[in-house]
């Protein structure tokens, strides 16, 4: 077994793994990148970027997600839809095999970290078949740099092997693709998928389990500070506009996608950003678009011209889930230290497609707990196979339902207390649909999110007048710098204020139906008295 790199003195062999041919460990991006091509792991573009393509899956299997049953975890695991059980047999056997796997083949290693601020930092080993996978790792996570930490020793292990794959006749799981996580043991395990997603999400998980054991309340969020260390947080699923509006160029970004908040403030648990990149545009987005045209930027899964090696973002043709790989630093207003003081604004941002949904609402500390459980958005056709005309409702709890390991109250209460506390303002945002459902109304300008948002941030909505809305019982602002007021009030933007009213009421009651379904205890009929009113 050659070594490659920087090894350091804990070593594979204290994790079991022998006869691995060559094993690159830390080696530069450049060689990585020579790697990646010389097997065919992808291609070079114009820009200097790395294009890869991860079909057949260019997506998460939530499906095929399993958390091992053991007494040191098992009381503390949200199980059920999300988080499936699997035995330490299983675990243990499919490890052992992958370690076979790899007898004689090439293999990465990675010795990175998740967590930002030093008190909560993890230690992560990642042991890869794909030269690009490597890469990602660096990208994603914050780096070791050559020559420092000779006595890493990693908190978590992460083994991610493309070419190996479960027998499900043997292993009990559902498909030939398993992502595993042993919180008694420390490792994560993936197979039968080269998704960089799966690897991402799998160290969020983890961390989503021992962050709060530490009474830090970890977020799927994006953050941003303002040039007094007032901090804004950003929540929404997948095509909310997350990364976008979190991205100005007046407030430098803490992280795009993952964080903790403390009792210090908040810090980002990882160390790049991996934005969704379909339909992007240099004019919209210029920092991101900067970003994914460099050297150390992966392309996943996004069309591009074999013989000009330019991408085309605006071709969803692969998968409408297109994604770009970057380090944090590639964005130039970024905080280097990526920690920042304490939230004075949240935002909950949802792409409303019904219509219904206000530009901007102020919530509640209450009402905030209601809708961080909920985290809606809507999905329309186009977006995913065999959706129909209607727009789908989604609610994801927390805006992170596959990638929370404890019960979702233990987060809301988390988000309440330290709301309370610090006094944050939070406001639930609707970056899709006006004057009618998708179809009929149109989706809201930009700019007219950017300032509202603006307005918040800016203080410029505290003295304002708000009205209740009579369904969902949350305040609208009357007025918004640089906005115009009829934009504010998606009723009066209905051409039938009865059909507004319908769809209202329809929307709220799938509110109502999932919350329900989800937290029927005592508890949650107490949260759900501050949802909407049907």
């Amino acid at each position: 077994m050659k070594v490659i790199g920087f090894e350091g003195n804990y070593k594979l062999e204290n994790h079991g793994v022998y006869g691995a041919r060559n094993v690159y460990w830390s080696v530069p991006s450049a060689m990585l990148y020579e790697e990646a091509l010389k097997r065919g792991e992808g291609i070079a573009l114009e820009s200097g970027a790395l294009s890869v393509i991860t079909s057949p899956f260019t997506g998460r299997s939530p499906q095929d997600k399993y958390i091992v049953t053991e007494p040191s975890s098992y009381d503390n695991i949200w199980w059920g839809e999300i988080n499936h059980p699997i035995s330490e047999e299983v675990f243990d056997k499919l490890l052992n095999r992958m370690h076979g796997y790899i007898q004689g083949k090439d293999i990465f290693v990675e010795d990175v970290y998740a967590g930002a601020d030093p008190d909560y930092t993890v230690p992560v080993r990642v042991i890869t078949d794909n030269a690009w996978l490597g890469l990602f790792s660096r990208n994603m996570l914050l780096r070791r740099k050559p020559g420092e930490d000779l006595d890493f020793k990693p908190q978590f292990t992460l083994y991610h092997f493309t070419g190996f794959h479960a027998l499900p006749e043997l292993d009990g799981t559902r498909s030939p693709v398993f992502i595993i996580i042993n919180f008694k043991k420390n490792i994560g395990i993936i197979g039968g998928t080269k998704y960089g997603g799966e690897l991402k999400k799998s160290v969020f998980t983890y961390m989503n389990y021992f962050l709060p054991m530490n009474d830090v309340f970890s977020m799927h969020c994006s953050a941003n500070v303002g040039p007094k260390g007032d901090v804004a947080l950003f929540f929404g699923l997948s095509g909310t506009g997350k990364t976008t509006l979190s991205s100005d160029p007046s407030r430098p970004l803490i992280g795009d996608d993952e964080h903790g908040w403390t009792d210090k403030g908040v810090f980002n648990i990882e160390g790049g950003c991996y934005a969704k990149v379909i339909g992007l545009k240099e004019e919209d987005d210029p920092n991101i678009y900067s970003a994914v045209n460099r050297f150390g930027t992966i392309l996943e899964n996004v069309v591009v011209d074999p013989i000009k090696r330019l991408p085309d973002f605006d071709d969803g043709s692969i998968t409408q889930n297109t994604r770009a790989s970057y380090p944090l630093f590639y964005i130039p207003n970024s905080v280097e230290s990526e920690m920042a003081g304490h939230p004075k604004n949240i935002f909950f941002l949802s792409a409303d497609a019904f219509g219904v949904l206000p530009p901007i609402a102020k919530l509640t500390p209450e009402q905030a707990m209601y809708y961080y459980l909920s985290g809606y958005t809507a999905k329309v056709a186009g977006t995913e196979r065999g959706l129909s005309d209607e727009p789908q409702a989604t609610f994801s709890t927390c805006f992170a339902a596959p990638f929370l390991p404890l019960r979702p109250q233990v987060y809301a209460k988390m988000l309440r207390d330290r709301v309370n506390k610090h006094k944050a303002n939070v406001w639930l945002v609707n970056t899709g649909w006006v004057g009618g459902p998708y179809g009929v109304g149109t989706r809201i300008k930009l700019r007219y999110t950017r300032a509202m948002i603006t307005a918040a941030l800016n203080g410029d909505l505290d003295d304002v007048e708000f009205q209740e809305d009579p369904i969902f019982g949350f305040a609208i602002p009357k007025s918004c710098p640089n906005v115009p007021s009829e934009v504010l009030d998606q009723r009066a933007q209905w051409k039938d204020v009865k059909e507004y009213e319908a769809k209202a009421r329809y929307l709220a009651g799938l509110f109502k139906e999932n919350f329900e379904k989800r937290f029927s205890d005592e508890e949650g009929r107490e949260i759900a008295k501050h949802g909407p009113r049907v």
